[in-house]
């Protein structure tokens, strides 16, 4: 059986009312199968609201997830069109 780590790091960035995230996914393969992938999430807070910092972390970190997450799907979804064709219908 083959152990794989893929590691996900997220970078926060807060700037006033608005924070940014940057979800990297690297993989620990051979160098020449390396994989980076970066998803990216914002948030924004209204200025009605109170000012809690971790929320909108949660939610630009969330997002940014989200972004990764589809962007690893078309990434399989690329790799199954090249070694299968496109599919018909």
């Amino acid at each position: 059986m083959e152990d794989k780590h893929w590691t996900v790091r997220i970078h926060i960035i807060e700037d006033g009312d608005d924070t940014r995230a940057e979800a990297v996914l690297t993989t620990q393969d051979t160098p020449e199968d390396m994989l980076a992938v970066t998803g990216r999430g914002v948030a924004h807070r209204n200025p009605i609201d109170r000012p809690v910092p971790g929320i909108g972390d949660e939610l630009a970190a969330g997002r940014a997830l989200e972004d990764l997450a589809t962007r690893l799907h078309d990434l399989a979804s690329d790799d199954i069109v090249q070694l299968t064709g496109p599919v018909e219908g």
